[in-house]
Parts: C-alpha cells; sequence; structure tokens
C-alpha cells in the first residue's frame, strides 16, 4: 500500500491526489460511503477520519476496507507518525461529509478535540464541508453564523438539499446526493492552487439549463434537442468557485447539483418568469437554456386525432418572449452580467457578433451545432464574444472547461452587489 503521509519514515510517496474524508456523526454517514468508493475508484487516495460519534453509524471496517487506508479518531494512534498535524499538512483536499452542527461550530471556532478537528487546522489544501441535519437545526442563527464565519476564512459550504429528513420530517438539510458531491469535489480538485480562491463568492448566479417545451395537446409539444449539461455544469463550476447558484431548468433529465439551488420550469413563458424572479438579486445572469422561439397559440385540450384523408391540422404559431434581450435592456440592478447563447450552423462568427449586438448582452457563447458538437455530448467547444470587443476563443474539451472559462470572463467584469446572504 502506498504510504499517505509522506515522508513519515521514509516509504514511497503516493502519486494520486490525497483526499481526507471526514465523517461526523449523522445519520448521512452512510452515505459518505458511496462518496468514498466514486473517489477511491477515479483513482483517489483516501483517508476516512471519522469522528467517534459517525462510528455509531458506520464502523471502521467498513471505512478502512472502502479507502484501503488505516481509520482512527484519536490523535493518540500513531503518535510517532505526528498524525494530527501530517494529515492535514499533505492532503490535496479535505471533505466533511456529512458535517453535523456541532462540526461546523468545532470548525468555525477552531475547537480540535479529535482527530479531524485537529485535520481540519492543520489543512492548507481546499477545505468543503456538505452540511447534513434538520432543518430547523440548519437554519438556527448559531449554525448560520458558523457557516458565515467558515466562508469568509474561505472554506466551501455546500448548501443541503431539499428532502425527506429523519423520520417524516422534510425541509432544507438532506444530504445532497452523493454522486453530486463527488462531482463537487472532482471540480475543486481540478482546478488546484486555484481553488484556494473562491472568485465567486459573495455573489449570486443564476443559469437557465435545458430546452424548453411548448405543449400542443396533453400528449405532444414543440421542443428541442437540450440535455442541459452545459448549463449544469455552469451550475456545478460556479458553486465550486464559491457562488449561491439558482439553477432554471427546462425539462433536463439530470440529478440536481450539489449545493445548488433547482428551480423546475417547462415552457419559455415559465422560464421568463423564473429568470425575472431570480435576477432580481443576482449578480449573474447565464442564460444556456435553449429557448423556444414560438407557441402554440391554443392549446388542445384533448389530443390531435387524425382527420382521415384530409391531410395534416395546421397549427398557428406565436412567438415567445425574448428572455435574453429582456433582461439584457432592463437590468435588476447597475453592474449585473448577462450571458447568451447561441448555437450556430453557417457563418458562426458572424451570426454570433449579430446576436450579440442585437441581444444586448455583455458576452455571448458562440458555438457550431454540428459534427462532435451536437446537443447532448458531454463536450463542447465555443467562441465567448464579449460586448467590448474581446474574442475567447475555447477548445474542444469537457463542458465544465467551457464553463471555466465563461466564468473566468464573468469574474473580469462582475462587481458583487452586496455579500452573500448565505453569509
Amino acid at each position: 500500500m502506498e504510504s499517505y503521509v509522506s515522508g513519515a519514515r521514509g516509504e514511497a510517496v503516493s502519486s494520486k491526489p490525497k483526499v481526507v474524508l471526514g465523517v461526523s456523526g449523522g445519520i448521512a454517514a452512510y452515505k459518505a460511503c458511496e462518496l468514498l468508493r466514486r473517489l477511491t475508484e477515479s483513482g483517489h487516495d483516501v483517508r476516512v477520519v471519522p469522528t467517534d460519534s459517525a462510528l455509531h453509524f458506520v464502523g471502521a471496517a467498513t471505512w478502512s476496507a472502502l479507502s484501503g487506508n488505516p481509520v482512527s479518531t484519536e490523535v493518540w494512534d500513531s503518535v510517532h507518525e505526528v498524525p494530527h498535524v501530517r494529515i492535514g499538512q499533505h492532503a490535496d483536499l479535505v471533505i466533511v461529509a456529512p458535517a453535523t452542527a456541532d462540526m461546523l461550530a468545532k470548525a468555525a471556532h477552531g475547537l480540535a478535540d479529535d482527530l479531524l478537528t485537529n485535520t481540519l487546522l492543520t489543512a492548507r489544501c481546499p477545505v468543503v464541508f456538505a452540511p447534513a441535519m434538520h432543518t430547523e437545526m440548519w437554519e438556527h442563527p448559531a449554525t448560520q453564523e458558523n457557516v458565515a464565519t467558515l466562508r469568509r476564512r474561505g472554506a466551501l459550504v455546500i448548501e443541503p438539499a431539499v428532502g425527506r429528513l429523519t423520520g417524516v420530517d422534510t425541509g432544507k438539510g438532506r444530504f445532497p446526493d452523493p454522486v453530486e458531491v463527488f462531482e463537487y469535489v472532482r471540480r475543486v480538485l481540478a482546478r488546484g492552487a486555484a481553488a484556494a480562491t473562491t472568485d465567486l463568492a459573495g455573489t449570486h448566479v443564476v443559469v437557465s439549463a435545458g430546452g424548453t417545451r411548448e405543449p400542443l395537446d396533453p400528449v405532444r409539444f414543440l421542443g428541442n434537442r437540450s440535455s442541459g449539461k452545459q448549463g449544469y455544469a455552469l451550475a456545478r463550476t460556479a458553486a465550486a468557485r464559491g457562488a449561491r447558484v439558482t439553477l432554471l431548468s427546462a425539462n433536463a433529465e439530470l440529478p440536481d447539483p450539489a449545493g445548488v439551488d433547482v428551480v423546475h420550469v417547462g415552457t419559455a413563458v415559465q422560464l421568463r418568469e423564473a429568470v425575472v424572479k431570480a435576477a432580481a438579486d443576482a449578480d449573474a445572469v447565464v442564460m444556456a437554456a435553449a429557448v423556444a422561439d414560438f407557441r402554440p397559440a391554443v392549446y388542445a385540450p384533448g389530443k390531435i386525432k387524425k382527420q382521415g384523408d384530409s391531410g395534416a391540422p395546421t397549427v398557428e404559431l406565436v412567438r415567445n418572449p425574448d428572455i435574453l434581450a429582456e433582461i439584457s435592456a432592463e437590468r435588476a440592478r447597475p453592474g449585473q452580467i448577462v450571458v447568451g447563447f447561441a448555437a450556430e450552423t453557417d457563418d458562426v462568427l458572424a451570426n454570433g457578433r449579430a446576436k450579440l449586438a442585437r441581444k444586448g448582452c455583455d458576452l455571448l457563447v458562440v458555438n457550431e451545432v454540428g459534427e462532435r458538437k451536437t446537443f447532448g455530448s458531454e463536450e463542447n467547444e465555443a467562441v465567448i464574444l464579449g460586448s467590448d470587443g474581446a474574442e475567447t476563443p475555447v477548445p474542444y474539451g469537457p463542458k465544465e472547461a467551457l464553463a471555466d472559462r465563461i466564468w473566468d470572463e464573468v469574474v473580469r467584469r462582475v462587481t458583487p452587489a452586496h455579500a452573500d446572504p448565505r453569509e
């Protein structure tokens, strides 16, 4: 086994990214097993550091077997290796999942009464907390103040999900989908040293994703091929960079990203209403959704039937609201950045520049639809056009790479309107 503690006794040092998975004593501890499995299977060297309370939910043998590393809760184990210092010093990332209200309080106040809290004090890498608790505990002023303190210090605190809690209770405080927590961690690690600077902290960003559907009757609709993957990548990367993110999802069959507030919509009119509402206090709005230009003038309450041999029925269309042009012309506040998308099949840059001028947004992401560039792909390439004349080509690659480049351009232009309300 490769040594986790670098140079402790001259052992070979693992070249794998080193992740410390702290587990505190909440019922969601069992979900961290799935997070651990995904981390190890994707090539990360994971050291699990549970609290004593966590071991009431999942035993040390499970953590050790899944990680391939020894498990301890005490600073007194293997004292010659100074684990209370070394584990944090040599980590590339520390994530506490789940993070209970007690653990958030200890971390915010710098307490160090076990191996995990000592590790948090010695870590100089990105630190992520994935809270899970009852709604009342999450919303309590003490917890919110502790979260704000951690965020001010540069820690990344993922917003908990809304859903079923322990027993019959439902509300905000649920541990996010472990797969999405893994994606969050992966994005933070991918940013490397840049992850230590949460350059979108203190901002509220709104992202639309997917494709609107305009119903013809209870069965049929007018739609498009957008999968929502680019918009979801934008939401994930913004959250990993410290932003408060509102994702407006139009018919995207994708899991909610960890730490993101998701609003589900169907039609262009519904999307417009959601955008206007969410943009009221947003620092940036990114319209990545594919919005239908037209909708049926009349909705048929019953399924439209074939009409014998008389031919197909005629469907009259009316224009949908131009959401991008509207929010560009009527900014919710001074300094708000608006980003649009344009999918083109020919004269890509010329059409993109014309659309940028016509819509009045600050940035327009132009991509060519064609081979290897179709809706639903995991990859994308584009040119980011700026109203200031900037032109930033982004080569073919993962959609998250394009998302990060878009946020780079937003960061250069945005001025946060206020402190993050989560703080």
